[in-house]
């Protein structure tokens, strides 16, 4: 009677383990992804600078 109930309560805790654990990876994975999402405007102002020094270079030439 013991056994079954400490089995069960093992299964429980390992459950409620894996779900905590999914639960912070995919809070992790969100924090990662808005972290990432205010890159792409720096990436575009170099961008628009390549561009800039580009035309530069064809009108000299």
């Amino acid at each position: 009677m013991i056994d079954i109930l400490i089995a069960q309560s093992i299964g429980i805790l390992l459950l409620l383990l894996g779900v905590i654990s999914f639960a912070l990876f995919i809070r992790r994975m969100l924090i990662n992804t808005k972290a990432n999402n205010s890159d792409p405007s720096d990436i575009n102002k170099k961008l628009d600078k390549i561009i800039e020094l580009l035309e530069k270079q064809d009108k000299q030439i």
